[in-house]
């Protein structure tokens, strides 16, 4: 790898990283970074997997030592959204997940608008226990985002956000769960996309290095600034992806 690329990679990786710590959606930067490099498609999701789960482990360990995660829950959600993913990437080896990006549109605009409106929405966490019908509901919810994650993945992080949010915690809070249940996802399909191949390491590795940093700058970002600064860019990189998703399937 020439200089030109490595730079490349490392910029739009750190920045990738920086934006995904917070509210997901990395993957609109670092996807399209991969593919002008000439590398294959699966291969570019796969060395784009691998590179973020780089970065996702550190941003998941950042939230912890801030203490902005329920790792009581997380203890019994990331198991399901690894599981999930591993059932995903087996799945979309043999079927197109193309057939989802109407329905993922339609979810990303209720989303959008729903944020918008919502002015104090996930300004306050309201500190409950999570037991019977809610917590099947968080269960359900793990398996099924952790599963989406590998079969396609756009707008993972936000859909896990507004999740979490919706259960009652704060966006911090939100973005910490959802960063643990990203990792575990992360992990899962950048496991399986080795095992079939369709990996370049000598793109990942150097551009996970830099999605290291990025992520620990993102994660930083986010939690001293709260809500005032995740609430914002969520709701733009929300329109970024259902203006991407649109963009794509017009093609």
């Amino acid at each position: 790898m020439d200089l030109e690329i490595m730079g490349f990679l490392a910029l739009f990786g750190f920045l990738g990283a920086f934006i995904d710590a917070a509210v997901g959606g990395g993957g609109l930067i670092t996807i399209p970074a991969l593919m002008w490099t000439g590398l294959p498609p699966v291969t570019v999701l796969g060395t784009n997997k691998v590179a973020a789960s780089m970065g996702s482990v550190f941003s998941f360990l950042t939230f912890i030592r801030a203490g902005k995660m329920d790792i009581a829950l997380m203890k019994k959600l990331c198991p399901l959204s690894l599981i999930g993913s591993f059932a995903g990437v087996l799945l979309v080896q043999h079927i197109s997940s193309e057939f989802l990006r109407p329905l993922i549109i339609v979810m990303l605009v209720l989303v959008f608008f729903y944020t918008v409106f919502k002015k104090d929405w996930g300004k306050d966490s309201k500190p409950q226990k999570i037991t019977g019908k809610k917590m099947i509901l968080c269960l359900i919810m793990a398996f099924t985002l952790g599963f989406y994650d590998g079969f396609f993945g756009p707008g993972t992080g936000s859909f896990i956000l507004f999740s979490f949010i919706m259960i009652g915690f704060d966006f911090i809070f939100a973005t910490g769960n959802a960063k643990a249940m990203n990792f575990a996802s992360n992990i899962a399909a950048a496991i399986l996309f080795t095992y079939f191949g369709s990996v370049d390491f000598t793109y990942a590795v150097p551009m996970g290095i830099f999605m290291i940093i990025g992520a620990i700058a993102g994660s930083k970002v986010a939690i001293s600034k709260g809500v005032s600064y995740i609430r914002p860019l969520f709701i733009v990189v929300t329109a970024v992806l259902i203006g991407k998703q649109i963009l794509t399937m017009l093609e």
